[in-house]
Parts: structure tokens; sequence; C-alpha cells
């Protein structure tokens, strides 16, 4: 199985954020990165106001029921795909674009970064870019995409199966 980071960049719902922990939990995901706006629990350094900080992880809390505090994170106001390039992390973008690779096609290296883009826009072009790879989920009905926290759950499935 890989060693996977997830990187949750501008993601705006505290719900999804929560999501995200427990299902990464599940997965096993060694780190998650929480990037741009994406609200985050409470940290040991917080810069934040203690009401705000407090109110972001009893939101966060109402749907990770208690991953947020079993899966290890950081905030960084920009990811650092550098430094995760170093570490030996590919960065892979969960997006449908052009290049994207369908995730029942992908082989998933040893080391995955997997970047999350916002709910509506998801991934910008400047992000895209700058991933090693992009992976997309098939769609089969009407809709155009799947909520964050559901793709993050099956973009998981399929690297880790």
């Amino acid at each position: 199985m890989p060693d996977i980071i997830v990187i949750a960049h501008n993601i705006r719902s505290t719900h999804n954020i929560g999501s995200i922990f427990r299902t990464c939990e599940g997965f096993g995901v060694s780190k998650i990165i929480l990037s741009g706006y994406s609200p985050y629990p409470t940290l040991a350094h917080d810069g934040r106001l203690p009401h705000i900080s407090a109110k972001l992880t009893t939101q966060i809390h109402k749907t990770a029921l208690g991953a947020e505090a079993m899966v290890p994170f950081i905030y960084q106001d920009t990811p650092d795909f550098v430094s995760l390039r170093a570490a030996g992390y590919r960065i892979v973008g969960l997006e449908q674009d052009e290049r994207a690779i369908m995730l029942s096609d992908y082989t998933a290296p040893g080391k995955i970064a997997l970047l999350l883009g916002e709910e509506v826009e998801g991934l910008t072009a400047d992000l895209r870019s700058l991933c090693d790879d992009l992976i997309e989920i098939p769609m089969h009905g009407r809709k155009e995409s799947y909520n964050v926290s559901v793709a993050t759950g099956i973009a998981l499935y399929g690297l880790t199966t």
C-alpha cells in the first residue's frame, strides 16, 4: 500500500474537512496538509483567536468524530510541493482535466501527495500545472462531479486497492 498524504487546499466547509479527516483515518493516510482558506482544528501554537479556533474545531469534530485527533495534520498557507517532492512524494491532483488519467487506470507510486481543491471550482489551472499526475473519477450520472469528501474516499479506495 502506498504512503499517502492528503492536501486539502481551499476547502470551505468544516463538515467536508471533518469527513476528510475521518476518511483519511480509515485509509491509514499518514498526514493531512490543510492549506489556503481550509478550516483546521486547533494547533499547539495557533495564531487564530481562541474562540475562532474552538468554533472551527467543534464544527470539524461533528463529522470527524475524533479522527482529527488521530491523523497528524499541519496547516500551510500554500502547499510546499518542493519539500514533498524532496521527500519522494509524487503530487497527484484529483481533478477532471484533459491530461487526467482515470483512477482505475492509474498505477499508484510508493508515495503520493493527493491534492484536493475547492468544492465548486476544484483545482485551479496553476495548481494543476504543478501536479506530477492528475487522476479523475469517472462520472456515470448527470452531475459533473462528486462532493470533495466523497471523491476523497473514492480516490483513496482506488489508490490503496
